[in-house]
């Protein structure tokens, strides 16, 4: 709540359907009228006439949604934000904010405040989490108006603080916002992820993950697996509770990383649990093996096995004590034996 009262709220709701708009506007009124009485929280909505004509398209206005109406979304929200607060920070829908981030913006504005800059990034997908000075709201917002027509919207407004003599990206790490994604989900503790792949860092293929544990309706079991910045928190964790990883295709491991606890302070980690690995048909997994012991709330292994051995379909972190508090699974990486690797093993 202390946090709270040092935010203003400013949401555009750019959309041209007034249907839409009637309904949006009445649910967010009833679910934060007390926000909107303390003047917390602020709803703007820029009409169709009010959006430039697209080039070479025979008078039509832009049409929200395109790529270029984003732009335009975004110059209306900021002309109007200027004089608001200090500073201004993007955010958008369904994003997911770390507890106490208002916090750790501050420490880090205040720690640089010797040095002067213009875009600080507490995220590394997308435009969220992007922080501005509100005085060069206006320069922005008129930037995006010039190139209205400019798609992606992430290459001007990422683009602008060279303008204005910040040569170098400044990422704050940890970073503090990412994109709450939807996945398809059979139930409260079970989900289907398909993660992005990263060639140079782990494999995670795609995978249902299990738990026996408390699931809240803020962090989900698939978010420990997730190749991003979410995480899984639960509570009251028991010995015997597990969050298990069914991969879709059985395959052979070269590494496996398990990281609890915030990355920050290092809180919520587990105090005492193992890592094993399962074997056997997918959904199945009877035999489970021990991989290794986390220590201070973190493992992370290279799986050393020659290549008869047969491939792994299920991984699973388990508790072994009990534990007051929180709990913090912030992310089961893998990596895929490569075929290269196995040739070696074999030579």
């Amino acid at each position: 709540m202390a946090e709270q009262k040092r935010l203003t709220v400013l949401a555009h709701l750019a959309d041209s359907d007034l249907t839409w708009l009637k309904d949006t506007t009445a649910r967010i009124s009833t679910l934060f009228s007390s926000e909107i009485l303390a003047g917390q929280l602020l709803l703007i909505h820029a009409p169709p006439a009010a959006y430039p004509t697209v080039s070479g398209g025979h008078g039509a206005k832009a049409s929200r949604g395109e790529g270029y109406s984003k732009n335009v979304d975004h110059a209306f929200l900021m002309s109007f934000a200027t004089k608001l607060s200090d500073y201004f920070l993007l955010l958008g829908d369904a994003v997911f904010c770390a507890p106490n981030f208002v916090t750790h913006i501050y420490s880090k504005v205040t720690a640089l405040k010797p040095s002067p800059w213009v875009l600080l990034e507490f995220s590394n997908v997308g435009l969220i989490g992007k922080l501005f000075h509100s005085r060069d709201l206006p320069v922005l917002a008129h930037f995006l108006l010039l190139f209205h027509q400019e798609k992606p919207l992430d290459r001007p407004i990422l683009h602008f603080h060279t303008l204005l003599v910040q040569e170098k990206p400044i990422l704050c790490r940890p970073f503090l916002f990412y994109h709450r994604l939807s996945h398809p989900t059979s139930d409260d503790k079970e989900d289907t992820v398909v993660p992005k792949k990263n060639p140079y860092g782990p494999s995670n293929s795609s995978a249902s993950v299990f738990t026996n544990m408390n699931v809240s309706g803020a962090h989900f079991p698939w978010e420990a697996y997730a190749l991003d910045e979410s995480f899984f928190w639960t509570d009251d964790i028991r010995p015997g509770n597990h969050l298990t990883v069914v991969l879709n295709h059985p395959e052979r491991l070269s590494r496996v990383q398990v990281m609890t606890g915030s990355i920050v302070e290092g809180k919520h980690a587990l105090s005492k649990g193992q890592v094993q690995l399962g074997y056997g048909m997918p959904q199945g997994c009877a035999n489970f093996v021990l991989l290794g012991w986390l220590v201070a709330g973190q493992m992370d292994w290279e799986i050393l096995q020659d290549s008869t051995a047969d491939p792994v379909s299920c991984v699973r972190l388990v508790v072994k004590a009990n534990q007051a508090g929180g709990l913090m699974v912030r992310h089961i990486y893998l990596w895929e034996k490569k075929a290269m690797e196995e040739n070696m093993d074999q030579s």
